[in-house]
């Protein structure tokens, strides 16, 4: 404490609350599980992004020498994943929510099993799903009847469209990583609201006015819902992922584990 405290205290101290008030206490546990909590939502996010991108583009340039990813388009997820992304989730307001979670431990992973469970569900979803539009894309959409050209054109800008949609839309989810209700106090967090519609209308004017810039060209309403159902998707997959349970203890420690008995057992 600020008042009663002594020199000695405040000197070994991490933390001063200025005044006596035990409400300040409780005021700084919500703010500093804020701080942890918010980090950890940006970190979901941004694996999930990195994962599903890397997987989709090696897988293609493999098989295909083709990435549907070109480096701009790159370029423009990473600024959603990085910059517009860390600035969203990162002025996430405390919520009670939070001071019913029991405290985390020094030792404990900084990425939870909760967030595991999260990232492999909507990378796997990503994935699977732009991977058959990359390999199956011309027959799906009908574009049996177009040039090469202008179908492999088409079937990318549109797997960069879902995969753009399907970012902003997990990126909703990512606010709520172990709640079912993710919409609960996103009005109040106008910031957050602000940069999800400022991401929807810069991809909107790229895809319509930045063609040559990006590689893309224009898509038919037909295609574009098609990408807001694939982005759409993700909400009601996070809320059946969210029933599936977890173990408590981290899948680190089994690792951990498992190495260290490989070790005892090799010498």
């Amino acid at each position: 404490m600020g008042i009663q405290g002594t020199e000695v205290a405040k000197e070994s101290s991490d933390i001063i609350i200025l005044d006596d008030n035990f409400a300040s206490v409780v005021k700084v546990v919500r703010w500093g599980r804020s701080v942890y909590a918010n980090i950890q939502k940006f970190i979901q996010f941004q694996l999930t992004v990195n994962v599903a991108a890397l997987i989709i583009n090696v897988v293609a340039a493999v098989s295909s020498g083709n990435v549907p990813l070109s480096a701009v388009q790159l370029l423009w997820v990473n600024l959603i994943m990085d910059t517009l992304g860390a600035l969203a989730l990162a002025t996430e307001p405390p919520t009670d929510h939070l001071m019913r979670r029991p405290p985390v431990g020094r030792r404990e992973p900084l990425i939870t099993n909760v967030m595991w469970r999260n990232l492999i569900i909507q990378a796997l979803y990503q994935v699977t799903v732009l991977l058959i539009l990359n390999f199956r894309g011309r027959s799906i959409l009908n574009l049996e009847d177009e040039s090469d050209d202008r179908a492999f054109k088409v079937k990318n800008t549109l797997i960069f469209n879902a995969f753009v949609l399907c970012q902003i839309f997990n990126e909703l989810n990512a606010r709520k990583p172990d709640e079912i209700n993710v919409w609960k106090g996103v009005t109040k967090n106008r910031l957050f609201m602000g940069i999800v519609g400022l991401t929807v209308v810069l991809q909107v004017i790229i895809i319509f006015f930045l063609g040559k810039f990006t590689s893309t060209v224009r898509l038919s309403w037909k295609l574009w819902l098609v990408s807001i159902v694939i982005g759409i998707i993700s909400w009601p997959l996070a809320i059946v992922g969210k029933l599936i349970p977890v173990p408590e203890r981290p899948f680190s420690d089994f690792f951990t584990k498992k190495i260290r008995k490989e070790r005892e057992s090799g010498g």
